[in-house]
């Protein structure tokens, strides 16, 4: 089945890609926080996924116990969500280069830029990033 990411889409070039972005911790509790979110091709499945990148041991431990995500891009009244499991993909997980583009992948897709790619690459390197691949089991909103 296919979903329709393009309400997404337009709502991720708004805000610079802003999203907040909600897991649950083991209490059942909500845990929100905001990112740099958009759509990419998933590197494995070829299908559109939301991605985002992470490094907090925090959240990355919270999504190994329960991938279940929601993610929510607003500007002004209008708004798109997405709801589906994430996967992580980071140190250790692919080969370094493939971490290494599928890093840069998912920072243009949420509307990045950066004049030092070499640089982009060692912060990334050094802090651990870890690629979060949502794959979409529900799109809504009214953007």
């Amino acid at each position: 089945m296919s979903i329709d990411l393009d309400p997404v889409r337009r709502a991720a070039l708004q805000e610079h890609g802003l999203a907040s972005v909600t897991v649950v911790r083991a209490d059942g509790t909500p845990h929100s926080s905001l990112v740099n979110a958009g759509v990419l091709v998933h590197p494995d499945t070829g299908r559109a996924v939301v991605g985002y990148v992470t490094y907090g041991p925090v959240k990355l431990r919270v999504l190994r116990e329960r991938p279940a995500t929601s993610l929510l891009w607003r500007s002004g009244w209008k708004w798109a969500a997405v709801d589906g499991d994430s996967e992580l993909v980071g140190p250790g997980d692919v080969p370094d280069e493939e971490l290494r583009l599928l890093l840069r992948a998912v920072f243009t897709a949420a509307g990045g830029t950066h004049d030092d790619w070499d640089t982009y690459d060692r912060v990334m390197r050094e802090e651990g990033r870890v690629a979060v691949l949502v794959a979409p089991r529900r799109v809504y909103g009214n953007a």
